[in-house]
């Protein structure tokens, strides 16, 4: 999709769509009315139906990261195509794009022309992308760049993909961001070979997804380290990993460290250790876990939490890859809408939602924040 000129957006005032917006670090939620707009030329609006919420959202409205305010929050959505720009007829994949298709879209969009998009074919780390939710303020038009929004305007050049039929805008918005994060970090960085032994430190959305592409990618064995007990309840029910040990239950590191090497190969460790905990702490307890010559992936540090100590020595003594895996890129969304109907097939993604109506999301957000929901969902009723 190209850019083209900006027509007068006054003109083209279309109704108003409501939001939530968070106008300023450590503030609720405030819902507020923005005027809906017809796309243009390389755009599509979309009516949101579902919305999901992130523990980046969580991070982001504590002002854990610089992003502009006022924003309205949501980087993961999927909806129903309202209107589409001149010149837009098929989605990423080359297939028909139609005014009603449901629809999933990349939360980014990179430059394509920097150092780290076309020289290092790695967009996730493009310093100057767009991302939907997070540093596009609801102060500058078209406005509507955020998914907690009953409407949202997909600029040119989002990567846009119709949601298979066999699959339900619950499972898709069940992992949200975190589905292709872990595209990205175990298909193409962690990367695990078949038989391996798999431990996932968190049980949040984006530990739960790495868990399930580690199953995909043939590991013999996944082991989930996290809590609270209702969440790891959810993961064993959905199917997610075949043994689960909860941190509040194990408090004590060692005995904790004892039982989840016991269910190593041989109790020397797991081939590969994926952070997921977005805990600091962590990262020292992955390094014990890993055997020598294996692999530790952080993912889960994506806000900073601050410093912890480790002991490189267990890094050279090991022979330990360290690896690091941030965001996702746009290849990556779409490899993940690619793979849903074989993920649905083999977990309920589903179950791990919790819907809550638009102007619920404080609610909704201290629920997962508190551990009450595995994956909060706003539900925005965006059809019109």
């Amino acid at each position: 999709m190209s850019n083209a000129t900006q027509t007068d957006p006054a003109s083209r005032t279309t109704g108003t769509a409501t939001a939530m917006v968070l106008e300023g670090f450590g503030r609720a939620m405030a819902p507020r009315t923005f005027p809906r707009v017809d796309p243009d030329a390389g755009a599509v609006v979309v009516d949101v139906t579902h919305a999901g919420i992130c523990g980046t959202d969580i991070h982001l409205q504590q002002g854990r990261l610089a992003i502009p305010v006022p924003v309205i929050l949501g980087h993961e959505a999927v909806g129903r195509v309202h209107a589409l720009g001149e010149g837009v007829t098929t989605d990423a994949r080359g297939e028909e794009l139609r005014v009603g298709d449901a629809v999933s879209w990349a939360s980014n969009i990179p430059c394509g022309h920097c150092y780290y998009c076309e020289d290092q074919q790695e967009p996730s780390l493009c310093e100057t992308r767009k991302v939907y939710g997070i540093n596009q303020s609801s102060a500058d038009w078209p406005h509507l760049s955020g998914g907690w929004s009953e409407q949202i305007y997909l600029q040119p050049g989002s990567t846009i993909v119709r949601i298979p039929s066999s699959v339900t805008p619950q499972q898709v918005i069940a992992l949200g961001c975190a589905g292709p994060t872990a595209v990205h970090a175990v298909n193409r960085i962690a990367k695990p070979d078949a038989g391996n032994v798999v431990v996932v430190q968190g049980s949040g959305p984006v530990g739960l997804a790495c868990a399930m592409y580690a199953t995909l990618a043939g590991a013999a064995k996944v082991i989930i380290v996290g809590g609270p007990a209702n969440r790891l309840e959810v993961a064993r029910t959905a199917g997610i990993g075949d043994i689960h040990i909860d941190i509040f239950a194990e408090t004590d590191r060692a005995a904790r460290l004892d039982r989840i090497l016991a269910e190593t190969t041989g109790g020397r460790g797991a081939d590969v250790v994926i952070e997921a905990a977005g805990v600091p702490t962590a990262v020292s307890e992955g390094i014990d876990i890993a055997r020598r010559g294996g692999k530790y992936l952080v993912v889960g540090q994506y806000t900073d939490h601050g410093t912890t100590p480790i002991n490189p020595h267990y890094i050279t003594k090991k022979q330990l890859q360290v690896l690091g895996s941030w965001a996702f890129s746009p290849h990556n969304h779409l490899e993940y809408v690619e793979s849903l109907p074989r993920l649905a097939a083999r977990f309920d993604l589903a179950s791990m939602v919790t819907e809550y109506p638009l102007g619920k999301a404080e609610e909704a957000m201290g629920d997962m924040r508190d551990g009450r929901s595995l994956k909060s969902v706003l539900v925005t009723g965006g059809q019109s």
